[in-house]
């Protein structure tokens, strides 16, 4: 189905990212996952496999890569999209529509079919997915997620032969990446061919046939679902790679909870479009503290970020900061957030002048300092867009230490990041809240929640559920939350 045949393959202008002599078969019905630290080449295999690459991204490219008997270099890309569908770790990248309903419907209508038939494949898709809930709405109006499951649902309503995932579930809840397994299971009962390039693996493991470990730009480890099972804890962290069982995740020892507030949030009502968001959130914290705000994709920690920082004004309520009243101004001045979507607040043409964008003086020992700690100092001479999606998130991370403000929020901040990456931005984390800052993280991710929070708000039904300090006594509420049976 799939053969990659020695191949290398380095990205125009640059000498170092890509692939070399990378050697990978692929049968038809088989479920391959692509594995390894951020930056390590797995991207680049898929775009190999779906035709991006040489079509899209130019480049030196050696060797030969056939899919489906097609040889890539030579096929238009879209007759490889009609047999090998794509979806992004970054949806947005690859929506053409600005409703859901033409979305899911564009692939398809490029095949030329009858519009009855377009109708039963965009009805298909939308059932067997279950993705109603998305129908009829502007894509500018969904989630991080609900975005995710919509690119899934226009791939789908293609029905090609091949699926290739990278980062699925970097955007997803519990329950969505819960319904994404399902999703993958399906596939695999229709005799799809399926490559996943991820990080988040405890999902996976009972599906793939295959693992293929990536470092440096070559293929160094093949595994069956056993053998990758087998590998030790400690050696499974050596390789950069997440956990495999979000049950053995244990609390690590926090700082307890200090009782001087200098920020209170009262009675906050969030509104968007002049609809309920979010109701009677009532919130203290203390210097120091480290909050993780959990819940459904669609549940209200967006808006309630933004509304914190001063970027949304849709809300009624009152925030303090030492007792005194803050409007929306006075919020944006001691706030600054690291978004979900990055590139949103990527601006300078390097990532050392991103570090100290729009800031006044900066320390450049600090912007060094910080580039090395999370393994960027190498890139500080590249434009932010020539990142993989996991450095491109530690950039905006680094900049949240160098611009001393004094409430710091995180929105889902290790996204598309590897085990190494996430235990970075852990240490910056704790590093920040050393240094007396308020710090605020929207995630799914448990294992990073466990590491870092000191405390955990969890919305639910548009109004705070649950709001508790992180100890291995509460271990139960988390797992309740994070563990679909």
């Amino acid at each position: 189905m799939i053969t990659i045949k020695n191949v290398t393959f380095n990205y125009q202008g640059e000498r170092y990212d890509g692939i070399e002599n990378v050697n990978l078969e692929i049968a038809p019905e088989e479920c391959v996952l692509l594995c390894g630290r951020s930056g390590c080449g797995k991207t680049t295999v898929t775009r190999l496999i779906n035709g991006l690459i040489p079509h899209f991204y130019p480049g030196d490219l050696n060797g030969g890569v056939a899919v489906n008997g097609m040889d890539v270099t030579k096929t238009p890309m879209y007759e490889i999209a009609e047999k090998a569908g794509s979806v992004f770790q970054n949806p947005r990248t690859q929506f053409f529509n600005v409703d859901t309903d033409s979305e899911i419907a564009f692939g398809v209508e490029n095949f030329a079919l009858p519009i009855d038939q377009l109708r039963e494949r965009v009805a298909k898709a939308t059932g067997d997915l279950h993705v109603e809930n998305l129908m009829g709405r502007s894509i500018f109006e969904l989630s991080g997620g609900e975005k995710q499951k919509l690119a899934f649902a226009s791939i789908y309503a293609m029905s090609p032969d091949i699926y290739i995932l990278d980062e699925p579930s970097s955007n997803l809840d519990v329950y969505a990446i819960d319904d994404l397994r399902k999703t993958i299971c399906l596939l695999k009962q229709q005799g799809k061919t399926i490559i996943v390039a991820e990080h988040r693996l405890y999902y996976l493991k009972d599906l793939v046939d295959r693992i293929v470990y990536v470092e440096q730009g070559r293929i160094t480890g093949t595994y069956t679902s056993g053998e990758f099972l087998s590998i030790p804890v400690s050696e499974r962290e050596s390789m950069g790679l997440r956990t495999m069982d979000q049950k053995s995740i244990a609390i690590a020892g926090k700082k307890p909870l200090q009782t001087s507030h200098v920020l209170e949030i009262r009675d906050v009502n969030l509104r968007y479009k002049k609809q309920p968001v979010m109701r009677n959130i009532n919130l203290c914290a203390a210097k120091s503290d480290i909050i993780g705000i959990i819940g459904k994709n669609g549940a209200g920690k967006s808006t309630f970020a933004r509304t914190l920082c001063g970027l949304h004004k849709e809300y009624d309520g009152v925030f303090l900061w030492n007792g005194k009243e803050m409007d929306a101004k006075q919020r944006l001045r001691i706030c600054y957030m690291v978004m979900q979507d990055v590139n949103y607040q990527l601006f300078s043409e390097s990532v050392e002048k991103e570090c100290c964008f729009g800031i006044k003086n900066p320390d450049m020992e600090l912007a060094a300092r910080t580039m090395k700690e999370l393994n960027l100092y190498e890139y500080r001479n590249r434009h932010p867009n020539t990142l993989s999606g996991g450095q491109k998130q530690r950039t905006a991370v680094a900049v949240s230490m160098i611009c001393g403000k004094e409430i710091l929020i995180f929105d889902e901040p290790t996204s598309g990041l590897d085990f190494d990456s996430m235990l970075q931005v852990s240490r910056l984390i704790l590093k920040l809240s050393d240094l007396g800052k308020i710090i605020f993280v929207a995630t799914h991710d448990f294992e990073f929640l466990s590491l870092v929070c000191n405390r955990v708000v969890h919305f639910d039904s548009s109004a705070v559920k649950d709001d508790f300090t992180m100890s291995q006594e509460n271990i139960k509420r988390l797992q309740d939350f994070f563990i679909v049976s």
